[in-house]
């Protein structure tokens, strides 16, 4: 059998994405808190005070916070065997800068985790997905500034306390290295910064706080909660040389080197690689370490590597036809099909991936979100027949096969989202990834009722084989559809 009997199949989501009840039980107010709904060609909008005029889709959700037990009670019904979510830093500290944590939050993942455990899913949770305290932005800059690291730390020994006896399975950050584009800069580095500031060395800066923090955490969470794993996780875009052109292949080599494995090189190896230095140079990038920077990255090296995979892109030296992605733009690749958000969609660049970062890790490896981003139409039902996601979906599970079948350890596979939720990106409910319909339009209207689309029970029979019929539904599905 090509996969693990204990693989870990099931769904990721996000606090921010999903929870709403944005200021209740004492909640506070989170970066995306203030972030609007996609405002014509300009995006999201951030508004550090909430402007009542505007539509800020975060407050809401999809209600999971009051939803969860409904909501999980479905993914039980396809077979979860794990639930990867994230825990929102404000309800946990609401300003960040808290003495006390709010006993209120800590006590609704009690509740979360007591229904995970009911329908025995086993937690993975992301510790920090794009969440920061508003109030750590506003008045210390965000991750630019080194004072957020021993905030964090504070913040991520609160959870190893009241839940290490819970949760085997951890993640510092989400997708950490998107911090080094300009969209991340906010999303994910929590600094509101003006075009001219959101400069390649302050992203730098942020990243190598963050790394910090992150290896603070992996030695204290080992100490609190031995038993647990702690890894990584990162956007992971291969890049391709789009020809043979010697000079096409060191584009490829560098851009891989600064996007794809910098971070991961850090976290697993716990120091800087050796082309840092003319990597950055070239790029005219600063940033502060020290000696002692250097020992703490050294003793928190992390267990396992997880990382999204939506897309591929190549590298030309001479440029050519743009592909973008949410953070990541590349050359177009002429032999790839995109989705409607136009991400080239790329299922043996998974396998490829795999290959790759097992080759240069050794660490066992966690696809932490998978998905297509696609416009559903639901019958008077609520049912979406979504044979192009099922094509998408079995596509890279096949992939994923095969990569195991080549010797790559995987732990498991988490789909994104396996329900309905608030898009990172522009906001909407209409760029929808689930297995589950959740009736809310980009306005947030609707009855917000839970419906299965056809790709919930193909989902459900992929888990309990395991996978291994994945391979002939891609096949067939792949002839219905021309994915």
């Amino acid at each position: 059998m090509a996969l693990r009997k204990d693989f870990l199949w099931g769904g990721a989501i996000a606090a921010n994405q999903v929870e709403g009840a944005w200021q209740e039980d004492g909640k506070g107010v989170s970066i995306m808190d203030c972030y609007t709904s996609t405002s014509g060609k300009g995006g999201r909008l951030v508004t550090p005070k909430i402007n009542p005029e505007l539509y800020y889709p975060n407050h809401s959700g999809i209600d999971f916070y009051h939803n969860y037990e409904d909501d999980i009670r479905l993914f039980a019904e396809m077979g979860f065997r794990a639930l990867r979510f994230s825990i929102a830093w404000s309800r946990i500290f609401p300003n960040g800068d808290d003495e006390k944590p709010n006993e209120k939050g800590l006590a609704f993942y009690d509740r979360l985790l007591d229904c995970l455990e009911k329908y025995s899913i086993e937690p993975v949770v992301t510790i920090s997905h794009y969440e920061t305290p508003m109030n750590l932005c506003l008045s210390y800059g965000g991750w630019q500034n080194r004072k957020l690291i021993g905030l964090y730390e504070k913040y991520a020994d609160t959870l190893f306390e009241r839940y290490g006896d819970r949760v085997n399975y951890w993640m510092t950050f989400n997708e950490i290295n998107s911090v080094l584009t300009p969209f991340g800069a906010y999303i994910n580095g929590a600094m509101h910064l003006e075009k001219d500031e959101n400069t390649l060395s302050v992203r730098m800066q942020a990243l190598h706080n963050m790394l910090l923090a992150s290896a603070h955490v992996v030695k204290t969470g080992h100490e609190i909660c031995p038993g647990a794993k702690i890894g990584c996780m990162l956007i992971h875009t291969p890049f391709y040389p789009l020809t043979p052109a010697p000079e096409d292949q060191l584009a490829a080599l560098e851009e891989n080197r600064f996007f794809n494995y910098l971070a991961a090189d850090v976290h697993v190896f716990g120091k800087y690689p050796f082309y840092t230095r003319s990597l950055l140079e070239k790029r005219g990038v600063n940033f502060d370490i020290s000696k002692s920077d250097m020992e703490c990255l050294e003793k928190g090296r992390v267990d396992f590597l997880s990382f999204s995979y939506y897309m591929s892109c190549c590298v030309s030296a001479e440029g050519g036809n743009v592909s973008d992605g949410n953070m990541i733009s590349g050359v177009s690749n002429p032999r790839l099909k995109a989705s409607e958000w136009g991400w080239q969609i790329d299922p043996e660049g998974l396998r490829y991936s795999l290959n790759t970062l097992y080759e240069r890790y050794g660490l066992p490896l966690f696809i932490a979100e998978n998905g297509l981003g696609a416009k559903d139409s639901p019958d008077e039902n609520g049912y979406v027949d979504d044979d192009y996601r099922i094509a998408y979906l079995a596509a890279h599970i096949e992939q994923m096969e095969k990569a195991a079948l080549d010797g790559v350890d995987i732990i498991g596979y988490t789909s994104w989202g396996p329900i309905d939720l608030v898009s990172a990106s522009g906001g909407e409910m209409s760029k929808r990834y689930g297995f589950i319909y959740v009736d809310l339009d980009d306005r947030g209207e609707g009855s917000a009722r839970r419906t299965r689309k056809k790709s919930f029970s193909w989902y459900k029979k992929v888990i309990s084989e395991n996978g291994m019929s994945s391979a002939a539904q891609s096949k067939t599905e792949e002839k219905k559809t021309g994915v």
